[in-house]
């Protein structure tokens, strides 16, 4: 087991006897995403992901009742020029990219909401397993930006239109069997007892199988996003620049004072 501890939050890495490698992050504030744990995020899946003793990859966080808030909006409202909103959305281009990559099959496995950019991780992940719990909200539009940076990967997992349906409706979730219906989930179990036996149950059945049958597959599953590793960093700097907006300083500072 490895683990990385941030001034707030970590990463955490365990491999098991089957080969079934977990990668956990956690943050206090909901599992929020401040830049350095996205940065270290995207390490370590590219590391897990190379490592010979890992056959499949559990991506997760810590806690119950959020998988993932999206972005720091303490680290949004700290930016003050576009190179700076480019480095930090860039970390989810990162985040992103490191799964698309990653040679091995990740298994999501989401026990509560996805907001912003957990809807993006999620999206990356290749099989996702959640609660009835995990609604899902691209919030960004509610603070002057858009979901840019994941929206490719939203938008490959549940369509165009469905995407644009999130992506509009900006105030709103949807529903984990929404997500479900539209392929985000592949199953939605009760508990998160249950969730934990079917993540790890479908984790050793495919740690059994060929594992360079697995990566060709992988390798199937993202054709045709290989220009992601420019894409992203592109939509990156578009969000960016709309953080710096007034309707942005002054919509994040609300949500703050709350």
């Amino acid at each position: 087991m490895t683990t990385d501890t941030l001034s707030a939050g970590q990463v955490a890495v365990t491999t098991d006897a089957h080969g079934i490698s977990t990668v956990s992050f956690f943050h206090p504030s909901h599992n929020s995403l401040p830049g350095a744990l996205l940065t270290q995020l995207a390490n370590t899946i590219t590391a897990t992901g190379h490592d010979p003793a890992t056959k499949v990859i559990i991506l997760r966080s810590e806690g119950e009742k959020t998988f993932c808030a999206g972005a720091s909006f303490d680290e949004l409202i700290a930016i003050q020029d576009e190179a700076q909103g480019l480095e930090f959305f860039s970390g989810f281009a990162k985040v992103i990219n490191a799964c698309r990559t990653c040679p091995k099959i990740i298994i999501g496995r989401v026990q509560g909401k996805a907001i912003g950019g957990g809807v993006g991780v999620a999206a990356s992940t290749d099989y996702c397993f959640a609660t009835a719990q995990a609604a899902v909200k691209l919030s960004e539009l509610v603070v002057g930006i858009g979901p840019f940076v994941v929206g490719p990967a939203v938008e490959r997992k549940i369509g165009q239109s469905a995407y644009a349906q999130l992506a509009l409706d900006a105030g709103e979730f949807r529903s984990a069997e929404w997500a479900r219906d539209r392929g985000l989930y592949a199953e939605i179990l009760p508990t998160a007892a249950e969730l934990d036996q079917a993540v790890q149950t479908f984790a050793e059945k495919l740690a059994r199988y060929n594992p360079e049958a697995l990566a060709d597959l992988k390798q199937v599953f993202w054709q045709g996003t290989e220009h992601w590793a420019t894409l992203l960093p592109q939509r990156a700097a578009i969000s960016g620049r709309l953080v710096l907006s007034d309707f942005t300083r002054a919509a994040i500072s609300q949500f703050k004072s709350r």
